[in-house]
């Protein structure tokens, strides 16, 4: 759950600004009043604030949308609604402990505790929200078709597996930890790999975006993300039960506790 600096000239509210917002908004749905809120006379004092999950939510929705459907670019604060909570939760704690980085994000979810998040992210992932239609592509027939090839194919010659071998053969996800990759834009998806690639984004174990990512030529990451982002939603967006997930994951990208199927 990523949420980008807000570029100049975009007209969106500037990240220290929304970070501000989006902590008072934690801030009051945990009962904590802001310090004037003290010597505020009981007879102006403000209607009581109240204690919902969907109040919590309000310092993700100011950027991630009113139900996590994701800003309306993509990329300032992509798509939370229908995700693997597993998935959400996790990400959660890498912003807390530094293996994802993006300071707004950092800044919003710091004080928070497991059990909060974990609220956070089932609201979400039990959020159904239809998908917009794709945006045109703007990548060549050529470059669509190295995509398509590498998101249902793989590419054994540089040791990169297709993407629907892992996020799902709909690639709509896996659960309980691996997120789908349609609704999101081609930005975002780019700036991900990009991330894997440099370390910004990062796992505990195993590292295998990250492996995966560095295999790939800088051609390809946008070719992928170009391909990805222009294919209509699925009929069922929902992420796919563990069980249907029957390719063998590569022996190095085997979670903890796992056992790579023969």
């Amino acid at each position: 759950m990523i949420l980008p600096l807000a570029r100049h000239g975009s007209g969106r509210m500037p990240v220290r600004a929304r970070c501000a917002a989006a902590c008072l908004a934690l801030a009051l749905a945990a009962g904590i009043p802001p310090a004037s809120a003290a010597a505020t006379p009981a007879a102006t004092a403000q209607p009581a604030i109240p204690d919902t999950i969907q109040q919590r939510a309000k310092a993700c929705t100011s950027c991630h949308g009113e139900h996590g459907e994701g800003a309306p670019d993509g990329n300032d604060g992509p798509r939370l609604a229908g995700k693997p909570a597993g998935y959400l939760l996790l990400q959660m704690r890498y912003f807390q402990s530094g293996q994802r980085r993006n300071a707004a994000m950092e800044y919003v979810l710091r004080q928070l505790d497991v059990p909060y998040m974990g609220k956070l992210a089932d609201f979400f992932a039990d959020e159904q929200v239809p998908y917009p239609p794709p945006p045109p592509p703007t990548a060549s027939p050529a470059e669509l078709q190295r995509g398509e090839r590498l998101a249902l194919h793989g590419d054994p010659s540089i040791g990169v597996p297709a993407c629907n071998s892992c996020h799902g053969t709909r690639l709509t996800g896996v659960q309980p930890l691996i997120p789908g990759l349609l609704g999101l834009s081609s930005d975002y998806l780019a700036a991900q790999l990009a991330s894997w690639r440099n370390r910004t984004r990062a796992a505990k174990e195993p590292f295998c975006m990250g492996v995966v990512a560095n295999r790939m030529y800088a051609a390809d990451v946008n070719a992928v993300a170009a391909w990805l982002a222009s294919q209509p939603p699925a009929a069922d967006m929902r992420p796919e039960p563990a069980a249907a997930q029957t390719t063998p994951l590569p022996g190095w990208c085997v979670m903890s506790g796992q056992v790579s199927k023969p």
